[in-house]
């Protein structure tokens, strides 16, 4: 058992988990600031990048946010021309997002740039210990029931 206790003095690692999650927050919203972005804007662009013609309620189970908050943040990301919607043409009343070109250029710029952050966050760790990181938590999101799907 992790945690705190006489035979493991260190930090829980509910602890460490949360204070990478809100670190790592903190220094892509720094990092994707410069290109107009916030992290709710970056994270819906990348799911629309793995996931075009996805609909406001899934976009925002992906991105983990309400389908309210999912609305405002579509509704920037069309005016500043990153994003569009069209009619679904299988469902007449739901709008299907994509990415326009801008939308893909501006994604591709601060990609790269979190690329790099995650290698300065990584680096020591060697690359199968990475892969067996990346794999240990994907689990522990699912054994929570926050699995990563299709994301």
């Amino acid at each position: 058992m992790v945690g705190v206790s006489e035979s493991n003095p260190g930090p829980r690692l509910s602890y460490v988990i949360g204070r990478l999650d809100r670190t790592l927050r903190r220094q892509i919203e720094e990092t994707i600031q410069p290109h107009g972005l916030t992290v709710p804007e970056f994270t819906t662009l990348s799911v629309l990048r793995r996931r075009a013609g996805l609909s406001n309620a899934q976009l925002a189970r992906r991105a983990l946010i309400t389908p309210q908050s999912m609305s405002q943040v579509l509704a920037a990301l069309i005016d500043k021309g990153l994003v569009r919607r069209e009619q679904d043409p299988n469902h007449g009343r739901q709008l299907r997002s994509e990415l326009t070109d801008q939308g893909r250029s501006v994604l591709a710029r601060c990609e790269a740039r979190v690329d790099e952050l995650e290698r300065r966050m990584l680096d020591g760790i060697a690359g199968d210990d990475q892969r067996r990181l990346a794999a240990m938590l994907a689990s522990c999101v699912q054994m929570l029931g926050a699995g990563l799907g299709d994301h």
